[in-house]
């Protein structure tokens, strides 16, 4: 589990993928988002630049997220 703080109201997804080193880069990160691999909050996050808040839980592959 990752824990990923931020210190601004929220976090676009393909930022925080990136940030987290989840993909390599905001290209792979689009593709993951693309391919319907990604939950926010247990439900398939479709939006690449979806705003993600803290509380906001991120799952892919094997790996959580939670945004603080």
């Amino acid at each position: 589990m990752i824990t990923f703080k931020i210190d601004t109201e929220y976090i676009e997804l393909i930022k925080l993928l990136k940030a987290t080193r989840v993909s390599e880069s905001g290209a792979q990160a689009k593709i993951f988002v693309e391919d319907g691999i990604v939950l926010r909050n247990g439900e398939v996050e479709t939006r690449k630049r979806a705003k993600i808040r803290p509380g906001d839980k991120i799952e892919i592959f094997d790996e959580v997220i939670i945004v603080e």
